[in-house]
């Protein structure tokens, strides 16, 4: 008889911990392997955690909306044997389970974010935290028995909020438990003098807090108005949007660009070219293909701002920007976009774009961006000045793309002719881009559009 422990996945470059946002079983279950146990969330994706193997759900250590580090054990499974050998063999603490008041004898190992019931578990947890537990949790469990997470008690510190303030809130997690939109909220409404303590917010060194600075004007509401939550992808895409642009002076540049060749060439070629790939040709890999080449050519917009120090990226990783059918969005990011051809470019951009639509990207699919394209022209728009993607330094706004009277030259004198036009607006990081490399470099992305071959074999 043996136990087999379901541990926090790592879920990508530079994610130390998720949040369980739904349980899919309970304790007692019998699953199967690849059944889903548990659905967790970090502020990159959303991700649903199989079962590697069969057997008896024995024990779930962690509560919905606990935020749990990567590694750590978030449920047992029995695989086998008798029910006494599997408590032995188990080494995470115990979670809500009616073995615990049996055994209430065993010293519990005091695990953030776990589940704790009985009566031994809590007297037995507080002398625990005397020993172990920083000054600042020290005076959490002598103020109250509420649990809060490291990220909530990090924010605290930060912001000066006392364990007396957090005490006084009444939380939106499950047992009123304090969550990091609670907190955030509170010190909103701390800073516009909305809250009870009138306490003034400490300043944040953090660039990533800007709303927490400025206070909001009140909102009124009339009674025809409805009033929608908003789901926790839009808090994080907001909170992105608003730290980006705290954290960079955006300059937005724009050219137009004549795209008369490669429309005609994808208008010729885009049958043939499904038939022989077996993939649809859209507009989107050619942009791309030509921004990969102008990012070789310009390293200082392919970099990232850290502190008084620039990191110029070795890689051309670029993401898409998708809308997804709830409103939200995304960005998957196509890997080393400078060493693929139009197929492969092609196929990637085809591919993520229906993993995205289906909710099925892997947190891979979304981690390593170093430069971003989002086409403003899906939704018929001519011109868009998009907010840069942290902690990149530019971003690619692509519009429509639109039949114009234009003055072209030819051998016998200049003509007036339709040509299909096209706006391209870049956005970037004025601490490190200055006009003459964002002006040069979205340039560049012009002149390899208009200089594609009407010619190119599929």
């Amino acid at each position: 008889m043996s136990t087999f422990e379901i541990l926090m996945p790592k879920m990508g470059e530079s994610v130390e911990e998720a949040t369980i946002t739904k349980w899919f079983v309970s304790v007692g279950d019998t699953i199967e392997e690849d059944d889903i146990l548990l659905e967790i969330a970090t502020d990159k994706v959303d991700s649903e955690i199989p079962s590697p193997v069969a057997g008896i759900v024995k024990e779930i250590l962690y509560e919905t909306d606990a935020l749990v580090p990567v590694g750590k054990p978030v449920a047992i499974i029995t695989l086998e044997g008798d029910e006494s050998e599997s408590e032995e063999k188990a080494k995470p603490t115990k979670a809500k389970d009616s073995d615990d008041k049996e055994k209430g004898d065993d010293t519990p190992v005091e695990v953030e974010g776990k589940i704790q019931k009985g009566k031994e578990a809590p007297e037995e947890g507080g002398k625990e935290s005397g020993k172990d537990k920083s000054n600042e949790e020290d005076e959490a469990s002598q103020s109250s028995d509420k649990f809060y997470s490291p990220l909530v008690k990090s924010i605290a510190k930060e912001e000066g909020v006392s364990f007396k303030e957090l005490d006084s809130l009444k939380g939106s997690g499950q047992n009123e438990r304090v969550t990091k939109a609670d907190i955030l909220s509170f010190i909103e409404k701390r800073a516009s003098g909305t809250a009870t303590d009138k306490q003034t917010t400490k300043p944040s060194d953090s660039p990533a807090k800007p709303a927490e600075k400025i206070a909001r004007p009140p909102v009124s509401v009339n009674a025809e108005d409805e009033i929608v939550q908003m789901d926790r992808m839009r808090k994080l895409i907001a909170d992105h949007m608003v730290m980006s642009k705290q954290v960079s002076p955006h300059v937005t540049a724009v050219v137009e660009v004549d795209m008369t060749n490669i429309v005609m060439w994808r208008n010729k070629n885009k049958e043939a070219y499904q038939k022989k790939h077996n993939e649809k040709i859209t507009y989107t890999p050619i942009f791309f293909e030509a921004t990969a080449k102008a990012l070789r050519d310009f390293p200082g917009v392919n970099a990232s701002v850290d502190g008084d120090k620039i990191i110029y990226r070795k890689n051309v990783n670029i993401g898409m920007a998708v809308a997804l059918p709830s409103g939200n969005l995304i960005v998957p990011v196509i890997k080393n976009t400078d060493h693929k051809n139009l197929v492969g470019l092609t196929s990637d951009v085809n591919r993520l774009a229906g993993l995205a639509r289906n909710n099925k990207l892997s947190p891979d699919d979304i981690q390593g961006g170093t430069f971003t394209i989002t086409n403003f022209g899906s939704f018929k728009n001519i011109l868009g000045t998009p907010i840069i993607n942290q902690p990149q330094v530019a971003i690619l706004a692509v519009g429509s793309i639109e039949k114009k009277p234009a003055v072209i030259e030819t051998p016998s004198g200049d003509a007036i002719a339709i040509r299909h036009k096209m706006f391209l607006s870049l956005s970037y990081d004025h601490r490190i881009v200055d006009g003459a490399l964002g002006g040069n470099f979205l340039r560049r992305i012009g002149d390899y559009l208009e200089q594609f071959d009407i010619d190119r074999t599929i």
